[in-house]
């Protein structure tokens, strides 16, 4: 099966590009509600998943011995812009185990929020670790080791115990092994990414939604996260970003985490429902229109939510003039 056209890219009334992907949206059961495209297919679902990487960080007790709140917690889910709260956040994360930015593997790189990198520029500073918009990931990972007694030092090496223990957690919530027999390639911020079938990130995000086939303790840990993020949804993306912006409108009835190579995956746990996208030729743009297709289709929203989230199912396209040439739009299977 190859995968449809999902999305459209129009320039007046003219269809200039077209964006091929696949989806599955899956009950706490692992039930296919409804997918297109090769759901079955692996894909690294990169950044999309760091709320399940984030399991070890409560699970050991490391959260509550450092006394983090909702906006630590919300960064160790986050992709986030580099902007001043983040790096602060992260940093001070860090300083609660007694470290600093030096502890972090993830690498150093410009704010991707285009504001604080300017900002950061004019004021004659460079880009550290903490700027690295997985650095609130890494200093997680960091804590976690600390609290439990592991070295840190090379925590992002796949052999290294604190990614054993995340690599167990994901295993458990996709019930998809990570095995010799799984690829795994090396992520933008040098951890381990392992690859899963599209419908099996689904049916994990379907239990993040509903704490359901987790056991009663886990179950607990994934609402906290969930509420963290709803609470703190800046933390998890930053300013113009659509998991930001998308969770800032609707609450706590969804949780969104892009990924890298136009990946998206979502809970709604009102629904009891995972949602996994993968865009074919990694374009973030399309994958976005995607995403909000599919919550628009199984999350009831009143008037005023509808009317608000309609900018997210078809973006405006405007020129460096600030005219409307065109739009995206949902194509194919999610035209209806």
């Amino acid at each position: 099966m190859s995968d449809p056209v999902l999305v459209e890219v129009l320039r007046g009334a003219f269809v200039e590009s077209v964006h091929r992907g696949a989806f599955a949206v899956c009950d706490a059961e692992g039930k296919v509600v409804l997918r297109a495209g090769e759901a079955d297919r692996p894909i690294y679902p990169r950044s999309a998943i760091k709320a399940l990487q984030a399991l070890p960080l409560i699970e050991s007790g490391a959260a509550d011995r450092f006394g983090f709140g909702n906006r630590e917690l919300a960064l160790a889910c986050s992709s986030h812009g580099g902007e001043p709260a983040h790096v602060e956040v992260a940093a001070g994360m860090l300083a609660k185990a007694g470290l600093d930015e030096r502890a972090l593997e993830c690498g150093a790189h410009w704010p991707s929020s285009a504001a604080a990198s300017q900002a950061l520029a004019r004021s004659g500073g460079k880009p550290s670790a903490l700027h690295n918009n997985c650095s609130g990931k890494h200093a997680g990972f960091v804590c976690f080791a600390c609290a439990s007694g592991i070295d840190p030092a090379g925590y992002v090496g796949v052999r290294h115990e604190v990614q054993r223990f995340v690599a167990e957690a994901v295993s458990q919530m996709t019930g998809h092994p990570l095995d010799g027999d799984t690829a795994i390639g090396t992520d933008g911020c040098s951890i381990p990414t392992y690859a899963v079938p599209i419908h099996r990130l689904a049916h994990a995000f379907a239990r993040l939604a509903t704490g359901e086939g987790v056991g009663p303790e886990r179950a607990k840990v994934l609402a906290r996260l969930r509420e963290a993020c709803a609470a703190e949804p800046f933390m998890v993306a930053g300013s113009g970003r659509f998991c930001t912006d998308v969770m800032t409108l609707l609450g706590p009835k969804v949780f969104v985490k892009t990924g890298a190579e136009g990946v998206f995956c979502a809970a709604l746990p009102g629904q009891g429902l995972g949602i996994a996208v993968k865009c074919a030729d990694g374009t973030g743009r399309a994958a976005e229109v995607i995403m909000a297709a599919l919550i628009a289709r199984f999350l009831p929203m009143d008037e005023a939510d509808t009317e608000d989230f309609a900018r997210f199912l078809m973006p405006v396209q405007k020129n460096w003039n600030g005219i409307t040439v065109g739009r995206i739009r949902p194509a194919g299977p999610l035209r209806a």
